[in-house]
C-alpha cells in the first residue's frame, strides 16, 4: 500500500468514517458513492459509532501475507450501535472471551508494518467494552 493511499484513508481507519444516505438514511462503512438500498447518489460523509456488539465471529489460524505473526486472532462481524455492521479484528482479548452479544469499543492499534519503507499503518479494532469503573487487566 503507498503512503498517499494510507493519508487517503486515515480518516477511515483513525475515526471509523462511513457515509450516510441522504434520502434513507441507510449508513455504509466503508464510505460509498451511493446507497446499496435505494441506489441514491446523495451520499453524506457520517462519523459511525465507536461502540456496538458481537454479532458473530471466527479465530484466523491461516493468515494472509504479512498478518502471519499474529495467529491466531479474532475476528469478528459488529453491529455498531446505530445498527450498521462492520468487520474488525479483537483486541485485548483471546479466543476463549469472546461471546456473541459482547459490547466492543473501537480502539485505535498498529496493524501492520510495510516494508521495505517502514511505515507503521495503524488502525482501528474493537475491544470488549469495560463497565464504569473496571480495569483492564493485564
Amino acid at each position: 500500500m503507498s503512503s498517499a493511499r494510507i493519508w487517503r484513508e486515515i480518516a477511515q481507519r483513525y475515526r471509523l468514517q462511513g457515509s450516510k444516505c441522504a434520502k434513507c438514511g441507510t449508513a455504509t462503512f466503508p464510505p460509498r458513492s451511493s446507497c446499496p438500498k435505494c441506489r441514491s447518489s446523495e451520499m453524506k460523509l457520517y462519523l459511525l459509532p465507536r461502540s456496538g456488539k458481537i454479532v458473530t465471529y471466527s479465530l484466523i489460524h491461516s493468515a494472509p501475507d504479512r498478518f502471519e505473526t499474529n495467529v491466531p486472532y479474532p475476528v469478528a462481524l459488529i453491529e455498531l450501535d446505530d445498527g450498521t455492521k462492520i468487520t474488525s479484528q479483537l483486541t485485548d482479548c483471546d479466543g476463549s472471551q469472546i461471546t456473541v452479544g459482547m459490547p466492543v469499543e473501537m480502539t485505535v492499534r498498529r496493524i501492520r508494518e510495510e516494508s521495505p519503507s517502514g511505515i507503521i499503518v495503524y488502525g482501528y479494532k474493537f475491544r470488549p467494552k469495560l463497565k464504569m469503573g473496571q480495569q483492564k487487566s493485564t
